[in-house]
């Protein structure tokens, strides 16, 4: 089977099933790999080498043990090396996963539960949300799912389609890194630097593109195109974050509201820069917009990236 041929199985079981919750998973057990490296690397090394130490090592073990089991499923069967690749591909997708944590939020939302939906929300943001208000919660939700779209979706189909199973899977590794020691606070402002820096050149490329994506999405669905594309252009480098802000500014200008402010994080109130106009009140249609913005900027994703691959093949034969 070709390598389009496996990413299109793994985007129908991504899209028809969802996290693999009772399998084992290779993010869960590549953050679990991260977590007994930082103390040890932490031992013999200064803070930032012992960084680029954890990097490297938790890179090196994830990608050759997907490259070892591809092989040897391969050897036992033909079939169980495709399949083996599949589900390695299939692991690292997180649409369905991504629109099924919206749709919750809706729900709550449409049945007046905001204790419900402050929970809901509270599962795909880091920002406190005990005190949101309705206007908050709906905010968080689509900040979350427009930042997610890059790490979730798109970057992960541009690195599989670039470099395979195995390259995603080493995607994933620098992701998971990031998320778990790409802080700036006084553990993690050394240590991190190294995860945080590679999260951030992975992301580089892909991030951009899912802003031009989400503003073609919108042109599609009947939204918002030319104010999306507006402000995807003004407001995309106003985030603290490199590549965060691109899809963002995009969904911004799509749903016509607008994102950022104070937001609370433990005992800490950081205030955003605010990023699209001063619309809409946010609700949970907006959800509902985000969530049709995110599918369609999938499979948009996946038509230009797979169709380039497609135009690369057959010119190199």
């Amino acid at each position: 089977m070709s390598l389009t041929g496996q990413i299109l199985i793994a985007l129908l079981l991504d899209a028809l099933i969802g996290d693999p919750r009772r399998l084992p998973h290779p993010v869960r057990l590549i953050g679990r790999l991260a977590l007994r490296l930082e103390p040890l690397c932490r031992r013999i090394l200064p803070e930032r080498p012992a960084g680029v130490c954890t990097v490297l090592l938790v890179l090196t073990v994830t990608c050759l043990s997907g490259w070892v089991l591809i092989r040897a499923a391969g050897m036992v069967h033909p079939l169980a090396g495709e399949a083996t690749a599949v589900f390695l591909l299939y692991t690292c997708f997180a649409a369905r996963d991504l629109l099924d944590h919206g749709n919750r939020v809706a729900a709550a939302l449409a049945a007046n539960d905001l204790a419900g939906a402050r929970r809901a929300v509270g599962m795909i943001v880091g920002r406190d949300t005990a005190e949101l208000d309705r206007a908050g919660v709906v905010r968080a939700c689509v900040e979350s799912v427009a930042e997610n779209t890059v790490d979730g979706v798109t970057a992960p189909l541009f690195w599989a389609v670039l470099a395979g199973p195995v390259g995603v899977l080493g995607y994933k590794a620098a992701s998971t890194m990031d998320s778990l020691f790409g802080y700036r606070n006084e553990r993690y402002r050394l240590f991190g630097w190294a995860p945080a820096r590679l999260d951030d050149l992975l992301n580089w490329l892909p991030a951009r593109l899912t802003g031009v994506l989400l503003a073609a999405a919108a042109l599609i669905l009947n939204l918002r195109p030319r104010a999306a594309w507006r402000i995807f252009r003004r407001d995309r480098f106003k985030h603290a974050s490199p590549n965060s802000g691109h899809a963002e500014a995009a969904a911004a200008g799509a749903l016509g509201i607008r994102l950022g402010g104070p937001s609370r994080y433990g005992d800490r109130l950081v205030d955003k820069p605010l990023i699209g106009d001063d619309g809409m009140v946010p609700d949970s249609v907006h959800i509902a917009q985000i969530n049709r913005l995110m599918v369609t900027a999938a499979l948009l994703a996946a038509a230009l990236f797979l169709g380039l691959r497609l135009v690369v093949v057959r010119v190199l034969g």
